[in-house]
């Protein structure tokens, strides 16, 4: 069996690291704790990277080899930051450490160890991407004879995702299925096949995809001669960001620390939000079981928030069960209270987030240094309008912007036919989704929109009979969607919801993993097309945001400051002087999909507790009372906002200048803690004045 070692050099560390000044007192006794297991708590803020880099800088200094210490992260990023930072405080020394993402370091060993594993594989194996995967498991649908859009079947995308969850939760299909989605459960068997044919053929190929190179380094871990090499020869083993481990993750570390069982993992189960992707907060939570002898370290010492906000996220979190119990200490100076504004609506809530984010931009606070953050993309879409009407630039992080999403750009479509049935592109649009029709036929068919004199002609029988049998069925459903559409010309929210409903929901459903989080997009773009009196004048706001916001994009430098908008989960990790967080209303978060079970609702707060800890001098909680505006629909606040003693918020209370937006008696109030009312009116330059009489401007009674 052959070996390939990283050497270290003979050199020492370019300076001796005085540990006891560099570092608080616990994250001196974390770095320096001496050997056997260890759980480092790393609360948000408390200078986690600097006490791992310093636990592998410390152990250099003792004279540990560098290549019998293995550094395991998450992501590229984190990898390269830690690695620089050793290299900096021990030199040339810390070259011979490994380090890197559990794919990256399980692609150097099964290259070095994996001709002798009985794996199947040579050293040559190449890696499929993720493209090369699904293009693989629509191969072997096909062999199978498996047509999605002959049946309610998974596309290849979803069936990729059931199979890759499999793998890392490290359950059956069956079990996966009933995890993420039941609605494919009688496909259960044909699955298990799918999966069983897609892992010969890889391993015929000599290919491996990402799940692949996992299980097959637990493959190494497990083998009874590579395994205990392997574990012999990492002496030291840390792990970053323990709490978003997998189930096969957690056997990979576990496996590797039996020799020496020097394994520090460093984590934090208060920001534990990954369970989606499979992660498991139960790795954290059992450390201490699963190595009896294991000591815990506790980083409490916030160097980023004030305390108020750190006192807000301290309660929040206490009303977690399964948890360490921990609360952060701030070093900061006390500052401002978080804001608590309940708006009438979400409009409303936009307009004051927009005009605040202009108010703070006045008073020299950098738009780089404001971020809104939210529970779902689908949250975004009222306040990427208001922006966009005020010029306010700003870099959405979390995925596409609003309006650029397939799935709302698909049910636009059908809207623009039910204004325009002569519009070409938005006929392509429809007809390449739909069952049976192919790109060529959509082109053909698309075509003769150009020439047709009204929808009726266009839906005719001559269109018919140059379908595909197989597409005539879909076929006569878009029809009476689309004359629906075009009857409801003066209800567009009533348009969009019917275009969900008749048959695109199946679609989303069939084709996307994510499909809950786009049905709740639809669902808001519903819910903003209420505001509008007609179709036309919908669709013409939305033409003209799309052709703003592409202008202003082609025009825009590449140093052009923009404040952030993202979703929580691509949030974790950074941190803003000013962070709003909105759409805080029962339903929406926690998502109505938690409700159902008590661990996914503490993993909701969990996400909420990430939220208020990005921010570092000012936070802003908001939601909307209401939503539509042809039949109100009145929202709780956020079961997290109730939870909350008043004395920990400043309550704001938002209403238009000309007129109250709020019914008397209809809004939801927290008891106590608010008095002594003080008028603010904001005009539109985002310029703050004490006020009482009503204007052009937004006005809100603060109470303290």
């Amino acid at each position: 069996m052959s070996e390939f070692v990283l050497q270290g050099t003979s050199s020492r560390p370019t300076r001796r690291i005085d540990f006891t000044r560099e570092l608080n007192q616990e994250q001196l006794v974390a770095v320096t704790g001496g050997d056997g297991p260890c759980l480092v708590l790393a609360g948000a803020g408390s200078g986690k990277t600097r006490t791992v880099t310093y636990r592998v800088a410390y152990l250099l200094e003792q004279g540990v080899d560098p290549s019998s210490i293995l550094l395991l992260t998450f992501t590229n990023k984190a990898s390269r930051e830690m690695l620089d930072r050793v290299s900096a405080l021990a030199g040339a020394e810390a070259k011979g450490v490994w380090g890197g993402t559990f794919h990256s370091i399980a692609n150097r060993l099964l290259r070095m160890n994996v001709a002798h594993a009985g794996l199947g594989y040579t050293p040559s194996f190449t890696i499929l991407d993720e493209e090369d995967s699904r293009s693989l498991v629509k191969a072997v649908m096909k062999e199978l004879k498996i047509d999605p859009r002959a049946r309610r079947f998974p596309s290849a995308s979803v069936v990729q995702n059931i199979l890759s969850f499999s793998r890392n939760v490290m359950v059956s299909v069956e079990e996966a299925l009933e995890m993420k989605h039941p609605n494919f459960a009688p496909f259960s068997g044909e699955l298990e096949e799918i999966g069983r044919i897609y892992t010969t053929r890889k391993r015929n190929a000599n290919s491996m995809d990402f799940d692949d190179l996992l299980v097959n380094f637990l493959g190494l871990v497990s083998h009874p001669d590579i395994g205990p090499m392997l574990a012999s020869r990492f002496q030291y083993i840390l792990v970053d960001e323990y709490q978003d481990t997998n189930a096969l993750q957690a056997s990979i570390v576990s496996g590797l620390g039996q020799a020496h069982r020097n394994v520090l993992v460093v984590g934090d189960d208060a920001q534990s939000i990954y369970a989606f992707r499979g992660a498991d907060v139960k790795n954290i939570l059992r450390f201490p079981t699963s190595w009896p002898d294991a000591r815990i370290f506790k980083l409490l010492t916030n160097y980023r928030s004030v305390p108020e906000i750190l006192d807000l996220a301290n309660e929040s979190l206490s009303h977690n069960v399964g948890q360490f119990e921990k609360d952060l200490v701030g070093v900061k100076p006390r500052g401002k209270k978080p804001l608590l504004v309940p708006a009438s609506s979400a409009r409303q809530e936009a307009a004051y987030v927009a005009e605040q984010v202009l108010a703070l931009r006045a008073e020299g606070v950098a738009l780089g240094n404001i971020a809104v953050l939210f529970r779902s993309s689908a949250h975004s879409q009222s306040l990427e309008m208001e922006l966009v009407k005020r010029d306010v630039p700003y870099e959405y992080r979390g995925g596409m912007k609003f309006f650029g999403r397939a799935h709302i750009k698909d049910v636009l479509a059908h809207l623009r036919i039910g204004g325009n049935p002569q519009d070409e592109a938005a006929w392509l649009r429809v007809l390449n989704l739909q069952d049976g029709i192919g790109a060529v036929t959509a082109a053909s068919l698309a075509r003769q929109v150009i020439v047709a004199t009204d929808l009726s002609s266009i839906l005719g029988a001559d269109v018919v009979q140059a379908l595909p049998a197989r597409a005539r069925g879909g076929w006569s459903a878009l029809t009476t969607t689309l004359r629906d559409a075009v009857a409801n010309r003066k209800d567009p929210a009533s348009m969009v919801r019917s275009v969900v409903t008749s048959s695109y929901q199946d679609h989303l459903e069939r084709e996307y993993p994510d499909f809950r989080d786009r049905l709740e997009d639809l669902e808001q773009l519903a819910l903003f097309a209420e505001g509008y009196p007609d179709l036309s004048a919908f669709l013409a706001d939305i033409s003209l945001y799309d052709d703003v916001l592409a202008g202003r994009e082609r025009g825009a430098g590449y140093d052009e400051e923009r404040m952030v908008l993202s979703t929580i989960h691509q949030a974790k990790g950074l941190e803003w002087d000013t962070v709003f967080v909105i759409h805080l209303a029962d339903n929406a978060f926690p998502s109505r999909y938690a409700m159902d079970a008590e661990e996914q609702i503490e993993e909701e707060r969990r996400l909420f507790y990430v939220a208020a800890t990005r921010a570092r001098n000012r936070l802003v909680l908001t939601y909307p009372m209401t939503m539509g505006s042809e039949t109100l629909v009145f929202n709780r606040p956020s079961m997290f906002l109730e939870e909350l003693p008043p004395r920990l918020l400043e309550r704001v209370e938002l209403r238009e200048a000309r007129s109250i937006a709020l019914p008397r008696g209809g809004g939801f109030s927290f008891d106590g803690g608010f008095h002594d009312e003080e008028t603010i009116v904001i005009d539109r330059s985002g310029e703050r004045t004490t006020s009482s009489k009503p204007g052009s401007a937004t006005v809100w009674k603060k109470k303290t």
